[in-house]
């Protein structure tokens, strides 16, 4: 197939990119942000299959002339992923870039015949939800509080109504936590992982000091890209929406502990009391996200635990190091 990720040269969008090609897809990255160096070299060997696209996703015009093109799917990954200080900020470009910029992709998919269109939202969507039951699962009420989260539950209403108004055959994902390979904090995106700031400070030569342990469903990119790939091939999905998570629930420090391991002089470790550290948390804590519905219905399961995922970060980790 032929298709277009908008946010495609993002931490996520770049996972599933590698996911597409790997299946045999032509896949155009659409982003104002250029492919990171390091991106361009692993992926050098693509060829004509990738193209890589800038332009502004508030660009109407150029977005339904690349459509008219011909586009059998499309992923709609462009977002501000925003924290207190970010929504302070630019409270109404959340809400721009994340919601209203959607609709005339979405209008332009429904005049050009887009088979497909899926819209990578968030965990967040779930709200302060999230501290009231013990598994969030597709049908959990919603409660977005943040403007991020909000938007990103607007985001899933409008895609669907659109569907249920033209006929498009759009869905919408939850991905929870979400870390790995090509993850990078910018001015789009002040929540990085703790995974990700702890590489940071390895790549600093100093140790990982955590101000808690970070305990989430934290979900491999990886794993996260190969469902959307298999929402994007799949005939007929029975939903509209889906939640992408590991499923369990497991702490950043051990990940970083099982990471330091693998590395001899690396140390991560929780700070001890008064001890100030530059790294994170972002998020209270949730329950984990139900994954019961990608399962039955299309055999996924996250192949990436905490151990698994150490161990494969590593090795990415020593091929792209200029990438933290």
């Amino acid at each position: 197939m032929k298709i277009v990720i908008f946010g495609g040269t993002g931490f996520v969008g770049l996972n599933v990119a590698e996911a597409l090609l790997a299946r045999g897809h032509d896949v155009t990255l659409y982003d104002r942000a250029e492919l990171p160096p390091s991106a361009r070299r692993a992926l050098a060997d693509r060829g004509e299959r990738l193209t890589v696209v800038q332009g502004d996703i508030t660009d109407a015009t150029a977005i339904d002339a690349l459509i008219a093109e011909g586009v059998d799917a499309i992923v709609l990954g462009a977002a501000i992923t925003a924290g207190d200080d970010l929504e302070r900020a630019s409270t109404a470009r959340v809400l721009e870039i994340n919601v209203m910029a959607q609709i005339p992709i979405l209008l332009s998919a429904i005049r050009h015949g887009v088979r497909r269109v899926v819209n990578l939202s968030s965990a967040a969507a779930y709200g302060a939800a999230g501290a009231r039951v013990e598994s969030l699962d597709e049908d959990t009420p919603c409660d977005p509080v943040s403007f991020y989260a909000i938007s990103k539950f607007t985001s899933e209403r409008s895609v669907a109504r659109h569907a249920e108004l033209f006929g498009g055959n759009f869905l919408s994902v939850r991905l929870s936590a979400v870390f790995g390979p090509w993850e990078r904090a910018n001015a789009v995106r002040d929540t990085p992982s703790l995974q990700f700031q702890i590489l940071a400070a390895f790549a600093r030569a100093e140790p990982a000091i955590l101000p808690g342990p970070g305990i989430k469903d934290w979900t491999y990119a990886p794993d996260a890209a190969e469902a959307v790939a298999m929402l994007i091939e799949a005939e007929r999905p029975r939903h509209r929406l889906y939640n992408i998570s590991s499923g369990a629930a497991w702490s950043a420090l051990q990940w970083g502990e099982a990471f330091a391991a693998l590395h001899p002089g690396l140390q991560c470790r929780l700070a001890a009391p008064g001890e100030k550290t530059a790294i994170k948390l972002h998020g209270g804590d949730r329950a984990p996200l139900a994954v019961v519905r990608m399962a039955d219905e299309f055999g996924w399961r996250a192949r990436f635990g905490c151990a698994e995922s150490a161990a494969h970060m590593s090795a990415w980790w020593m091929q792209h190091k200029e990438a933290i």
